[in-house]
């Protein structure tokens, strides 16, 4: 449904150790995200610096290294997994003479590639506009070079002050439009709390089976795909559990280092997830990174004021580690994890009773304190999550 031409740009992916460790799944992370932006990666060009060069950040070294890949698998495109700055991206291009691209601007690309509301478009186009507000001056360095003469003389300057006054306005139009939405949103989240309707938000990693598990709960038919941010687009749906009615929401993956202007421009639709008052953290438990992954979300979600909403931690792909259906309680007898497989159903109904046990305390709740059936986002740190390896429960969850 979103894929590009078969004849996409040939990519060549850079990643340098600065230290930040886990490099190997952030280069596997990596290429995921470029064929899901419809790249053809021809190579992976790895390197290791203490810091990053002020002009070409991988060093003078490192670029020869990078044009000469580029040269043997005629590519056209070189791929940073790191940010980089205005003057470093332009120089890189002038070094290697391709389009350089970071990771803000590959996942933007993707974002800009999934989205199909008017709204997910409508907030991507803001983050891309931020992001290019920066970079504006890439877009006319063939003035820098002019000198005079006939035909030559002038707009340069007048040119580029033209067009950050008309992407100014643009981003102040997309601001606008984009309160008027949130003012709508908050107000059917009004009507739902009046109802006193249990409003749970599925949250995880990006292709942790966030959709998947949507559309087995719900039957809602949403998108969903192996590949990275195949959902960008909030959808609601009400599902009837023993202890009453609730509203699920399937929300955008996170993911490690996500853009900040991304964070800003979908921060209506993340307010869903602030405001719910249960998260269903849904982990790949087949992924050896999930630990990471896991603190990844969780930075996010206290990024955006979610830090304090209380979670069930959601063991997704046990399918694939052959690990039982369970559902784990801590110490108080609150449900901290349960195990099942989207995909094949498997705990599906242990998941189920933890709702209803979750709405049944909502409802019978007359203060605005924490849940008695689930576990808050501070409760379950990355530690726990780590140790957890070890536990009985969840040994047979290692690969």
């Amino acid at each position: 449904m979103f894929e590009r031409p078969a004849s996409g740009e040939r990519a060549v992916l850079v990643q340098l150790d600065l230290g930040q460790g886990a490099v190997d799944e952030r280069l596997s992370e990596l290429q995921l995200l470029a064929t899901s932006a419809g790249a053809t990666v021809e190579a992976v060009v790895r390197g290791r610096r203490a810091a990053p060069d002020s002009a070409l950040f991988a060093g003078r070294g490192k670029v020869e290294e990078i044009a000469e890949t580029l040269r043997v698998h005629d590519a056209d495109l070189v791929i940073f997994n790191h940010a980089l700055s205005p003057a470093q991206q332009r120089n890189l291009e002038r070094a290697l003479e391709c389009r350089v691209i970071d990771r803000t601007a590959l996942i933007l690309d993707i974002f800009a590639l999934r989205a199909r509301s008017h709204e997910g478009k409508l907030q991507v186009e803001l983050a891309q506009l931020q992001h290019l507000a920066t970079r504006l001056v890439r877009g006319w360095t063939h003035l820098e070079r002019q000198k005079g003469g006939i035909g030559l003389r002038g707009p340069g300057e007048t040119q580029l002050e033209t067009d950050r006054r008309l992407l100014g306005q643009r981003v102040k139009m997309l601001k606008t439009r984009l309160a008027q939405l949130g003012r709508q949103r908050q107000t059917r989240r009004r009507q739902r709390e009046r109802r006193d309707v249990l409003s749970v938000s599925l949250v995880g990693y990006t292709n942790a089976g966030k959709s998947t598990l949507f559309n087995t709960l719900t039957k809602a038919g949403a998108y969903a795909a192996d590949q990275l941010f195949a959902t960008l687009d909030t959808t609601s749906r009400k599902l009837f559990v023993g202890g009453g009615n609730v509203v699920l929401s399937d929300t955008v993956g996170f993911i490690r280092d996500l853009p900040h202007a991304l964070v800003a421009a979908f921060e209506a639709t993340l307010e869903e997830t602030a405001s719910a008052d249960v998260l269903l953290h849904v982990v790949d438990s087949a992924s050896e990174d999930r630990d990471a992954q896991i603190e990844a979300v969780n930075q996010v979600l206290a990024e955006i004021g979610a830090g304090d909403v209380p979670q069930i931690l959601v063991w997704n792909k046990i399918d694939l580690t052959r690990a039982a259906p369970a559902v784990e309680r801590d110490d108080y007898g609150r449900i901290r994890r349960v195990f099942l497989s989207a995909r094949t159903g498997e705990g599906l109904g242990l998941l189920r009773d933890a709702l209803a046990e979750a709405a049944h305390d909502h409802a019978s709740s007359a203060s605005p304190g924490p849940e008695a059936g689930v576990t808050h986002a501070g409760a379950e740190a990355p530690a726990q999550a780590a140790s957890s390896a070890t536990s009985p429960d969840t040994a047979s969850i290692q690969k």
